[in-house]
């Protein structure tokens, strides 16, 4: 007879009655991040409904960069060709880094292993009966990665100018001596959005898509010496991509709860010129 098992228990596998035989606490590492993805996303989508306190001259929140909807006076500088848009500035944009995320090839083992036990870790036995990989739908989906990675460079460059942005005088409001602005503003909230965005650029530039760009599909990588010392540099970055994946998801979240302290008066920016 025929089985439909294609689990751990199928045929061909090792009958073992125990889940695991490892003996270290390998259930740590997926609980953490259990804890920590679920609090950012618990976070994020509260920010992100919240529609509010997402700009403090002149910082503006990532999480609703850029704003193209119906957004606060001095947070729009590409317009407002959302403006009808009756909800959150930020799910007009969200979705695109979102996206590159969760079809992100670090993030997808991390949140199979920590939400669906698929397997929790390694040498460990998976509940699961049957396994059918990224074939079916939804998990198919996931093959559009490449293409969100283009929309994360985009991204990336908008956060960029942003933290350009971040550079400029600050309002009257905020004026040094007799009502006047220096020429250039300098606070702890350019700092954060500056290592924000090099944190966000090592992850979007470290991903596997991108050494696909660079380098893939080339036969002999001594015709394309700029391609191939490209693709060596980003393969380089690549060791590294899950950690600067958790570096850059924390300052993301602490650059929009740095403005959103600052936008409600709960803080004041730490001025340096």
């Amino acid at each position: 007879m025929a089985t439909t098992d294609h689990g751990v228990t199928s045929p061909g596998r090792a009958h073992i009655e125990a889940r695991t035989l490892r003996e270290d606490r390998w259930w740590l590492q997926p609980l953490t991040t259990f804890v920590v993805f679920s609090a950012f996303v618990v976070y994020a989508t509260v920010r992100a409904f919240m529609g509010r306190d997402y700009y403090a001259s002149p910082y503006l929140s990532p999480f609703y960069s850029p704003c193209l909807g119906d957004c606060v006076e001095g947070a729009s500088d590409f317009g407002q060709p959302f403006g009808w848009w009756p909800l959150s500035a930020a799910l007009i944009i969200l979705i695109f880094p979102l996206g590159f995320r969760m079809t992100c090839y670090y993030y997808r083992k991390s949140y199979y292993r920590a939400f669906w036990l698929s397997p929790p870790a390694c040498g460990v036995a998976e509940p699961h009966s049957a396994y059918s990989g990224e074939t079916r739908f939804p998990l198919v989906l996931q093959n559009v990665h490449r293409y969100f990675w283009y929309a994360a460079v985009l991204v990336g460059l908008v956060l960029t100018y942003d933290v350009l942005l971040a550079f400029r005088p600050m309002p009257a409001e905020y004026a040094v001596g007799d009502g006047e602005t220096s020429g250039v503003h300098m606070g702890l909230g350019t700092l954060l959005m500056i290592a924000n965005v090099v944190f966000i650029w090592l992850y979007t530039l470290s991903c596997h898509s991108c050494r696909h760009v660079v380098g893939g599909r080339l036969r002999h990588f001594s015709k394309h010496p700029v391609r191939y010392r490209l693709w060596t540099w980003v393969s380089r970055l690549n060791t590294s991509h899950g950690r600067w994946a958790w570096y850059s998801l924390f300052s993301v979240a602490l650059v929009d709860l740095y403005v959103f302290l600052l936008a409600t008066g709960t803080i004041q920016d730490v001025r340096f010129f």
